[in-house]
């Protein structure tokens, strides 16, 4: 079954909430009920749900758009766990001023240990206050530990984007 998304920014709101739910048709469409009778006063009733049960959309598998910044890390080691944990606690470290809001890490098929990761983020300005970080500086040295050579950085802005 596809996943379901309610997004509060798509929806009339004098509040301006920014509140997005994602998930099985009728458990976002439960949440949304709740939400909407708690966070903005409106009624529990079947206009109220067949209002928003119209409003679901067909959840993004990445969210992407023109204009996002997108970071390519290419790298090779034979500590990948140790690096996975690394960035788990990097991510609980940076808490809320995290940016990133996607990463894909792959592993080559040909030669394993060498690995490409994407991540995602808003915007460049994003991005760059995801770097100057500094927990993101220290992530990044204990990075440069966990590879064999040095890992390569590309940046790029996403021009375009189509899902099929």
């Amino acid at each position: 079954m596809a996943r379901k998304t309610m997004d509060c920014r798509t929806m009339p709101s004098e509040s301006n909430c920014t509140l997005t739910i994602t998930g099985e048709e009728e458990e976002v469409l439960r949440t949304a009920v709740a939400h909407a009778v708690e966070v903005h006063g409106h009624t529990d009733n079947e206009e109220l749900r067949t209002g928003l049960r119209a409003a679901l959309t067909e959840a993004p598998v990445l969210e992407l758009k023109p204009g996002a910044f997108v970071q390519v890390i290419e790298f090779s080691t034979s500590r990948i766990q140790e690096l996975e944990e690394v960035e788990r606690g990097w991510a609980e470290a940076i808490g809320p001023d995290r940016t990133a809001r996607w990463v894909v890490q792959t592993v080559d098929r040909g030669e394993p240990g060498r690995f490409l990761q994407m991540v995602a983020f808003p915007d460049r300005d994003s991005a760059m206050a995801n770097s100057k970080h500094p927990v993101t500086n220290r992530f990044a040295e204990k990075l440069a530990q966990l590879c064999d050579g040095e890992p390569t950085f590309r940046n790029v802005d996403v021009r375009r984007v189509e899902v099929f």
